[in-house]
């Protein structure tokens, strides 16, 4: 089940919010901005459906979706426990940085830790299959999904670019372990 846990981000054991609601969840990272919805997707595919299959299926949502955010590309990313690269893969992406545009995923399936650092506190959404999250830009976060993971994300983006992390330097996230 998704859930938010909100810490002062210099007291990684004290938290300060602690839900399950998707209603609470949403609300809570409405304070900095931070868009958290379910979707109820009539969409089941294969766990091992390709890249193309899962954007084809999930092509109506993600139309709507990039016309109102007025986003310009999007892309599936999928990583497995079993993927040659799965630990390189996590360490990138536990880095804290920013992005110049809003970063938007929904997770096709399998789970993950989005942990947002704002305004003082730390925000660790745990999101799973039916989650969609919409960071805006400037926004410093790490993403974690585990010593073993395994989810499935679709990524929309504004700039046809694709992922451009502006890391941060910082260690926070080695600070506020989730996995």
């Amino acid at each position: 089940m998704s859930r938010l846990i909100v810490y002062k981000d210099d007291a990684p054991g004290v938290a300060l919010f602690d839900s399950q609601d998707p209603a609470a969840v949403a609300t809570a990272l409405k304070e900095i901005d931070v868009g958290f919805e379910r979707w109820d997707s009539p969409v089941h595919l294969a766990a091992d459906a390709p890249a193309e299959a899962i954007l084809d299926a999930y092509r109506p949502y993600l139309d709507a979706l990039m016309g109102a955010t007025g986003a310009g590309s999007a892309d599936v990313v999928k990583l497995a426990p079993e993927h040659p690269q799965a630990a390189a893969l996590r360490e990138k992406f536990l880095a804290e940085h920013t992005h110049s545009e809003p970063e938007i995923r929904f997770f096709v399936a399998g789970s993950g830790h989005f942990v947002l650092h704002a305004h003082g506190k730390v925000y660790d959404a745990f999101c799973e299959q039916g989650d969609l999250i919409h960071v805006p830009a400037g926004i410093k976060h790490w993403f974690d999904a585990g010593v073993r993971p395994d989810f499935t994300a679709l990524r929309v983006f504004t700039d046809t670019s694709g992922w451009v992390a502006h890391f941060t330097g910082d260690d926070i996230s080695s600070r506020f372990p989730t996995a």
